[in-house]
């Protein structure tokens, strides 16, 4: 199958102490975080072409825009899911969505970038080697 719009991923957790805005410096607030519930969202976009990309090839996010609409308490099912809408070239445009068990908990627009990852790692290993 090709890579045009209309390809879904989805990614499917249950919230542990260690994803909750606690874990992450908002001491006393156990619920899932804003970051992992990106995360979980980034996921689903990536899972979504994965398996069509040619052999050595994979993505790496380039864009964000999420509502966290509602909190998820620990214990609690979320289901992240990504829709390609739109593939320009190398640039993959997902919607995402996720759900917990009882209500609509994020939504929003994510991007994701083609490249080939022994080429970009090995830039990544230059960079490293110039650091001060």
């Amino acid at each position: 199958m090709e890579l045009k719009p209309g390809l879904v991923g989805e990614v499917e957790i249950v919230v542990s102490p260690q994803m909750t805005a606690t874990a992450v410096g908002n001491e006393g607030v156990e619920v899932l975080s804003t970051p992992h519930l990106i995360a979980f969202m980034e996921n689903a976009a990536t899972r979504a072409v994965q398996p069509h990309l040619p052999a050595g090839a994979g993505t790496v996010g380039t864009l964000v825009n999420i509502k966290h609409l509602a909190a998820t308490p620990v214990g609690m099912r979320v289901r992240a899911r990504a829709v390609l809408r739109e593939v320009d070239g190398r640039r993959f445009v997902f919607d995402v969505e996720a759900h917990d068990d009882l209500e609509k908990v994020g939504e929003g627009v994510h991007e994701r970038f083609q490249i080939q990852t022994d080429r970009f790692l090995a830039r990544i290993a230059e960079k490293t080697q110039k650091r001060p």
